[in-house]
Order: structure tokens, then sequence, then C-alpha cells
């Protein structure tokens, strides 16, 4: 009953969130035809660490926002076109300063968006896969009439694996979060990130 109450509820809220995405921002030279964007919201948080490894295999990236930093593994193999896309935005301070406009207990939180209205950014073909959705998960936004393609700068985190299981294999699964979790529950709708970079020390 639990689950299906989560089911119902993630449903809901997903289509609620469909917003306009902006094709002048496209990143991809084939769009989708529809021109809207869900807003998932799953929320990033995670503690200092010094001594996490990096490869190009499994790439880590530190968010940092006010409560501390959290450390995110993208999966480089499973999905490197949205890896190689969210490292060269982090590198380049496209995320530096904007918020997180959608934060939903329970379920998730979600930034990136260069507008901070949840209709900003451009479109990229999706790499679904069956890595499962849970708690600290990192997805791709996306309209909700097509998988075929997500939003290529609004992500979102999972707070909870109940809340976010059932998006397994319809969102793009890029990466988890491997510290920081109790940064990552101190998210509040607004926060900024303060700043997105693979260049951790």
């Amino acid at each position: 009953m639990k689950k299906l109450i989560y089911l119902a509820l993630s449903t809901i809220i997903l289509s609620a969130c469909t917003l306009p995405f902006s094709s002048n921002n496209s990143t991809s030279s084939t769009t989708p035809s529809s021109t809207s964007n869900p807003a998932l919201s799953p929320i990033i948080t995670s503690t200092p660490s010094s001594k996490v490894s990096q490869t190009d295999n499994n790439p880590v990236v530190s968010l940092k926002t006010k409560d501390g930093q959290i450390l995110l593994r993208l999966f480089k193999d499973t999905t490197p076109n949205t890896a190689r896309t969210f490292i060269n935005k982090a590198n380049n301070g496209f995320y530096n300063g904007l918020t997180f406009h959608r934060v939903i207990s329970g379920f998730m939180a979600q930034g990136g968006d260069p507008t901070g209205t949840g209709q900003g950014g451009g479109t990229e073909k999706s790499e679904l896969n069956s890595i499962p959705f849970k708690r600290g998960s990192i997805g791709l936004a996306r309209t909700p009439d097509t998988k075929e393609y997500s939003n290529d700068s609004q992500f979102f985190i999972c707070f909870t694996t109940e809340g976010c299981q059932q998006l397994t294999g319809d969102y793009v699964n890029f990466g988890e979060v491997i510290s920081g979790f109790d940064v990552l529950d101190k998210i509040k709708q607004g926060d900024k990130i303060i700043e997105i970079t693979s260049r951790t020390k």
C-alpha cells in the first residue's frame, strides 16, 4: 500500500511539473517535437572528503552548498555523454550560483536551471539505463511525452529510495552521492549551489 502511495504521488508530481524547454538553448541538433520538460527534484548533499579516488571510469564531482560539500560519483561508463556534459558545465562555472528551484520532501531536490523557474536548459538524447534509482541517485529531468530526450542541465537527486525507485528505466540515472548525505537532508527550496566542480582535492 505504501509503495502504491509513493507511485501515485510521484506520478502526480512529475505530471504537474512539466514546463517548456527553450529550443534556443538546445545542445543537440535533433530535438523532440514537444517543447515541454518535467521538473523532477532530488536533493544533493554531502560532507567534505579529501580521500575519494577519482579515475576516468568513475569521475567524482564536488557540489558545495551553504551546509557543506557533497561528493558525487558519475556513471561515465554507462552514461558517457551525460557525464561529459555535466562535467563540462560544472568546470565552466555554469552551475555556480544557481538554485535548487524545486525540493519535495521524501522525493527529491532539483537544480541546474539557468532561469531558476524549471523552464530553462536545452535537450540531449537520453542515455536510459536499468541502474536502480535509490537514495542519493542523480537523474536528469525530461519531458513527460518522450523518454528519448532529457534536459541537458537540470538534474535531481533522490532523498529516498521509496520516493524514487519507480523512476528506474524511465529517467536517466547518471550518478550517485558517495559522501554528504547529512548535507543532502538539509537542502531547502531556493538554496544556492555555491559551486560544482570535478576538480576535487
